[in-house]
């Protein structure tokens, strides 16, 4: 029996709550998975997992071993890296998860520089707008608006500002709102924004002097997708709200016009969460310092 294997399958599937999703994160059948965890029982001598048709549950045993041996697989890797950084630099694979524009705009055009600098590192990069579970998905780090997660280590890596804005055709028909409370009325159509997992659609939060004003119009049109908000906005269907970044070439070319700039909202914090396991990780360190820097250029831009 491959002892540390072992113990890494039984990690794996206590996280992942499931043979299955255990057995794909690691690239290995589930049949070879699930002889690893019965060698490791055998050996131990105690029952780790009591499986049924429907779920996998960690025995009490196997919770006592899992909390002594997922900080002790952290360090053997943080050792094993350390000590062959100065022959063969950080390597292996780093699953990242973030949200569509930021992969877009942020991380994708600047990951040739990473690559570059960390050749050896691998980079998985899962997009998608809802909520990964890192811990039982086994992913090492994600980029996210909130760090409200208290299971999970944030550290916050930049700011990102909103813009409301429209299309030179909307105005023209419209005209341009000079008070942010002339949008609750239809003079000024807003194409709206819906969140995936809760479908309720995000209101319009901007700044009054120092006071928060948050904004509820009726809106038309709404939307779950970035990229389909911004084609509303450039069709004229209304004014949208949205992430800098995802309009600032449109408005770059002249194709969406930056409204009520006055009352722009504070931009929000975005953070770099990972689970507690990945605390001593070297790619995910060497992936936040990078990020960080990332971020940092956009403030300065």
């Amino acid at each position: 029996m491959d002892h540390m294997q072992a113990i890494r399958s039984f990690v794996r599937v206590a996280e992942s709550g499931g043979f299955a999703r255990a057995a794909d994160s690691l690239q290995i059948p589930n049949a070879t998975l699930s002889k690893q965890i019965q060698q490791l029982e055998s050996h131990l001598g105690v029952k780790l997992l009591e499986r049924t048709t429907r779920r996998v549950r960690v025995t009490s045993e196997g919770s006592a071993y899992y909390d002594r041996m997922h900080n002790l697989l952290a360090e053997v890797e943080e050792i094993e890296t350390t000590l062959g950084r100065s022959k063969v630099g950080v390597r292996g694979r780093l699953r990242v998860d973030t949200g569509g524009s930021t992969a877009r705009a942020i991380l994708i055009p600047a990951l040739p520089e990473f690559q570059a600098r960390y050749p050896d590192i691998q980079i998985q990069l899962g997009v998608t707008d809802r909520t990964v579970d890192l811990i039982s998905e086994n992913v090492d780090c994600a980029i996210r608006r909130t760090a409200d997660d208290p299971g999970l280590i944030a550290r916050r890596i930049g700011l990102l500002p909103w813009t409301l804005c429209a299309s030179p055709a909307y105005i023209a028909r419209y005209g341009v709102p000079t008070d942010p409370h002339q949008l609750v009325n239809d003079n000024f159509p807003v194409a709206g924004y819906f969140s995936k997992s809760s479908s309720a659609i995000l209101p319009i939060e901007l700044l009054v002097g120092d006071e928060p004003l948050t904004i509820k119009p009726r809106h038309a049109v709404s939307v779950n997708d970035s990229n389909a908000h911004l084609a509303c906005a450039l069709a004229g269907i209304g004014l949208i709200q949205t992430l800098d970044l995802n309009v600032r070439p449109s408005i770059d070319r002249g194709e969406l016009v930056v409204i009520l700039q006055e009352y722009r909202p504070k931009p929000f914090e975005v953070c770099l969460v990972y689970p507690p396991s990945r605390v001593r990780n070297t790619k995910v360190r060497v992936f936040s310092e990078w990020v960080t820097q990332i971020f940092s250029r956009l403030v300065q831009q």
